[in-house]
């Protein structure tokens, strides 16, 4: 017997539940864990044929022949919301940061800018909640996470940014839970000696976090509440 842990829409898909348990024998594979879901499940099975929702084997995308093996910590990733060290050691935990609270940006500049005075340009990205949406009116949105491998891939974005770019500092945040119009939601921070490798980075950085973090929105309408697919 395995458990399978769910995010954004597969919880719907399933009843609101939050996991689900599934009998699988010793030594099998993920594709004998979504021929099960396919049985009991038909619609969540069908997007995982379509490559719409990912499965996770502790933390790190598992492919059809990856062996299951017992305490595999393993959870369904429908479509994201949004997908190397410097010379020095440094602590990344308060430049890399899932968080409910919300953040100054103001503060989260400075930390950058404090980090190097070869620093000659700051490039930042600020996402919003706005109240409108692919001709929807929106009351507010909750963001969801997967606590762990969410604030990996972030770091993962940080380290090659780093290695990447010619920068010197990247801090990114992003909320989970309620959010309000109008409130904020992620920041990202990128500071180089140059303005145009801090902005060639910061962009690289929000499209990479969209495509690879595992958050997601679920938006609140009049007509109800949509978890939006943002990379089909």
């Amino acid at each position: 017997m395995v458990t399978v842990r769910l995010f954004g829409m597969t919880k719907m898909m399933a009843g609101n539940q939050g996991t689900l348990s599934l009998d699988l024998a010793n030594g099998s594979r993920v594709r004998d864990l979504i021929g099960g879901l396919e049985a009991g499940y038909p619609a969540i099975g069908e997007l995982i044929q379509k490559k719409k929702v990912l499965v996770s084997i502790n933390q790190e995308i598992a492919h059809e022949d990856t062996v299951i093996k017992d305490g595999d910590e393993i959870a369904l990733l429908p479509p994201f919301a949004g997908g190397a060290p410097m010379d020095q050691v440094r602590d990344d935990t308060q430049l890399v940061r899932v968080q409910r609270e919300d953040f100054s940006v103001d503060a989260e500049i400075n930390r950058v800018r404090t980090r190097s005075k070869r620093i000659g340009g700051v490039a930042t990205f600020l996402g919003i909640a706005r109240d409108h949406s692919k001709g929807r009116e929106i009351d507010s949105m909750t963001f969801e996470h997967y606590e762990g491998m969410a604030q990996a891939k972030l770091r993962e974005i940080r380290e090659r940014a780093l290695k990447d770019f010619d920068i010197i500092e990247v801090a990114i945040l992003h909320r989970y839970g309620e959010i309000g119009i109008g409130d904020n939601i992620v920041l990202i921070v990128v500071g180089a000696e140059h303005r145009a490798d801090a902005f060639r980075a910061c962009e690289w950085a929000i499209a990479e976090l969209k495509r690879i973090t595992p958050i997601w929105k679920r938006e609140h309408t009049p007509e109800g509440e949509v978890w939006v697919e943002e990379h089909p």
